[in-house]
């Protein structure tokens, strides 16, 4: 057989992989030593899992990965979201809407802290769906914000997507983490715009909430004050040189840890929950990693990225309308499988062609992390979704209606970023020499 026709074949049995229900790490790893068997031999095939098994194991910069998500799983349960969500709806939860407003700022800072999407979504369902049915806000809204919420972990530092992004396409953590910053601020105001514009249509949706005193304001400001710091410790020593991102991490997670034991924040129990969470997740993005390696290393002899290059290049058509087309194939593909599990597949892919296209890697990952936020909250794989239905006890359907409105906000700031790449580049620029 041609090489074109293994590459075809492989890739058609890692969807019936896909479809049998099998996990998508294995799923990969399995596809590329069948390819690499039928393309070398199986000697040489067995030789290539077990090597990159094991690279991938043993590699120290992939340690950074557990210790970010532990970082973010005890700040979920350590009453650190609260105390950052009462602070802000003592600022602005007397305007119309202000405890969704407060929830998108809430949120913002508390992405801080924590890198999951889905631990950031599930504590905001728990910390201000209550303040806001106490109100009586309208389930579309407080559910559709808390949703939107969690897809800030995708761009806002120490965010695990641009973690794996840096480790894919070998670009610095640092780098993605800087680049992280100002689209994340800027998916984050699209939301308070969006809040904005619909309370104002109607503004029954959000009634105010109750005045606070300028003396309870300023009683709220020292727990903002610790997650500030931690970010800035963390994020600051890693520009500085102080810290390798696995130094990071666990200078992070030691300090979230410690402020919750010190505060009484946290339960032994909670930190067991939160230990477990960690090994859970850390194992699944490890597995997905290995089996993409393998799967990667398939294609990379088969030339594949080269030959998707040439042939989107050989369309002839402006190089922001094919990155828009290789976004869509982001959205598309999310669709039928696991967002984060179709980002670590397409991405060493879609490498080489953006960069064959002129567009800079950190620039490219910033916009596959917005464009994956968006695909965390639409049907059917909306992981957001699920988990706030669940934790509110509402239908599907109405929270996807509560989505709506963020999304046209979402799909605009993609654009944005695309257009106006030095929205993600300036910090990088700036601070890394």
């Amino acid at each position: 057989m041609s090489v074109a026709i293994i590459a075809i074949c492989t890739v058609a049995f890692l969807f019936l992989l896909f479809l049998s229900g099998m996990g998508i790490g294995l799923a990969m790893a399995f596809a590329g030593f069948v390819g690499f068997a039928l393309l070398v031999n199986v000697e040489a095939a067995l030789n290539l899992v077990s090597v990159d098994v094991y690279a991938v194991f043993s590699s120290y910069a992939f340690t950074c990965i557990p210790l970010f998500v532990f970082m973010g799983q005890i700040a979920a349960r350590a009453g650190i979201a609260k105390r950052v969500y009462d602070f802000t709806y003592r600022f602005i939860g007397h305007i119309p809407g202000g405890l969704a407003i407060g929830t998108v700022v809430a949120g913002t800072l508390f992405k801080a802290v924590c890198g999951s999407a889905a631990a950031t979504t599930a504590t905001f369902a728990t910390v201000a769906l209550p303040e806001m049915d106490r109100y009586q806000y309208d389930k579309r809204l407080s559910t559709g914000v808390v949703s939107c919420v969690g897809t800030l972990g995708g761009l806002i530092p120490p965010a695990v997507p641009l973690i794996i992004y840096a480790l894919l396409v070998n670009v610095s953590i640092g780098k993605m983490f800087l680049a992280g910053i100002l689209p994340g601020l800027l998916l984050a105001l699209s939301f308070v715009v969006t809040l904005v514009w619909w309370c104002k249509v109607n503004p029954a949706i959000g009634p105010k909430g109750e005045r606070s005193t300028w003396k309870a304001r300023v009683a709220s400001l020292p727990s903002v004050a610790w997650v500030v710091g931690i970010f800035l410790v963390v994020i600051g020593g890693l520009m500085l040189g102080l810290f390798t991102p696995t130094e990071a991490g666990s200078v992070g997670a030691g300090a979230v840890c410690l402020l919750s034991f010190v505060k009484k924040d946290i339960t032994l129990k909670d930190f067991a929950q939160a230990t477990k969470e960690t090994l859970y997740i850390s194992s699944m993005v490890i597995l997905l990693l290995a089996g993409a390696t393998i799967l990667g290393h398939f294609f990379s002899v088969t030339r594949t990225p080269y030959a998707v290059a040439d042939f989107l290049g050989g369309l002839h058509l402006n190089r922001y309308l094919v990155l828009t087309l290789i976004l869509l194939v982001y959205i598309i593909g999310g669709e039928f499988i696991e967002d984060m599990a179709f980002f670590v597949l397409a991405t060493p892919i879609f490498a080489p062609v953006v960069v064959q296209l002129g567009f800079d890697l950190v620039h490219f990952g910033i916009l596959v992390a917005a464009t994956l936020a968006i695909g965390v909250v639409i049907p059917p794989m909306a992981v957001n979704v699920f988990v706030v239905s669940g934790i509110a006890k509402v239908p599907i359907g109405l929270v996807y209606k509560g989505i709506y409105p963020f999304l046209i906000g979402m799909t605009i700031c993609v654009f944005i970023l695309m257009f106006f790449p030095q929205i993600s580049l300036w910090l990088p620029d700036m601070l890394v020499k």
